[in-house]
């Protein structure tokens, strides 16, 4: 019909088909060049330290028809000034059989959009997946502040995944490491993370041995899906700190009774670990530990509300299973640093 683009509602051109000109797209290269651990562990300190708000996830299952049902993960967050500073919710999509597509894409992708907390203006789209990784690792890393020992040297990385390099790189910012040991159930992928990681000023090598690893360790991180523990209790000595990073669902085990059992546990949210970390569901379902024997989570430690380790003997161990606040207190670094 001639003209009919003149007979469009009036606001259609101004509204509808507005741009947002201080909208960024922000890729992985950038957040891994900005979010440094050291800054990043900073940030997640007075983050949990000051609190903020972070409402139960949602959860959605997506039918995929002959495929296998997808999943679709929303997680927001906010500070607690009023108004907030800034509002954030990471979108997480998980496709279990993506790999498996003719033209196959990762498993779990997503994408964290940073909103303005006075206007609601989208301020930032960040890749996920990245952003995720950077975050997990600094969480540790704080958490090792509290509960390593000072003079912590030996590093043991268990696990070659998409978290393995962050991890290493966060535990080198915050304690003097000179020795770090990769082991994965693939000893190809040791290798070559192990080589990838040189020339940071630390000794890295794969290792076959992963008893022996860990029998010398100082610090042991773990980041795999396994659904077994991937080492025996046994093997810690006196004044190791554990990391558990990678088991995200009840079903998943890294570490095994008898680690728990020696270890004085910390987390960093109670509810998320009580309700989805393996490493604590099944020992407390089991009787093996009572919810009293977590002993303090990461905001606890950051107030100084409790000093985390209390002799250089104890073995200690910090189970994660990440929180919005994190992905909040990061993006929000990463703007402000994007910001002139």
């Amino acid at each position: 019909m001639p003209n009919a683009h003149r007979h469009r509602h009036p606001w259609h051109s101004r509204r509808c088909g507005r741009t947002n000109p201080n909208l960024r797209t922000i890729d992985p290269a950038t957040v891994n060049a900005l979010l440094d651990a050291p800054s990043l562990v900073a940030a997640l300190h007075a983050a949990f330290r000051d609190g903020g708000v972070t409402p139960v996830r949602h959860h959605h299952n997506i039918p995929m028809g002959a495929r296998d049902d997808a999943t679709l993960l929303l997680m927001p967050a906010w500070d607690n000034e009023v108004p907030p500073r800034h509002i954030g919710v990471k979108t997480v999509t998980v496709h279990p059989d993506n790999p498996a597509q003719s033209a196959p894409q990762p498993s779990v992708q997503g994408a964290y959009l940073l909103l303005d907390g006075q206007t609601g203006a989208p301020r930032a789209l960040i890749d996920g997946p990245a952003l995720t990784a950077r975050r997990t690792a600094a969480a540790s890393a704080l958490a090792s502040r509290f509960l390593s020992r000072p003079d912590s040297q030996r590093l043991v990385m268990v696990g070659t995944g998409r978290l393995a390099p962050d991890l290493v790189m966060a535990h080198c910012a915050e304690r003097p490491i000179t020795h770090v040991s990769v082991w994965g159930r693939d000893a190809d992928k040791a290798e070559n993370l192990a080589r990838r990681m040189s020339g940071h000023g630390f000794r890295i090598e794969a290792c076959g041995d992963l008893e022996a690893a860990i029998t010398n360790a100082d610090i042991v991180s773990c980041a795999t899906t396994s659904r077994t523990p991937v080492f025996a209790g046994e093997w810690l000595t006196p004044g190791t700190h554990v990391d558990l990073v990678g088991g995200f669902r009840p079903d998943m085990r890294e570490a095994d009774d008898t680690a728990i059992t020696r270890a004085r546990v910390f987390v960093d949210t109670r509810a998320g670990a009580m309700a989805e970390a393996g490493d604590i569901v099944q020992p407390l379902a089991a009787g093996l530990i009572a919810a009293d024997d977590i002993i303090a989570e990461l905001s606890e430690l950051c107030r100084d509300e409790h000093i985390g380790r209390s002799s250089i003997t104890e073995i200690t161990m910090f189970k994660s299973v990440g929180t919005a606040l994190e992905d909040l207190a990061a993006a929000e670094l990463l703007i402000d640093r994007l910001t002139p």
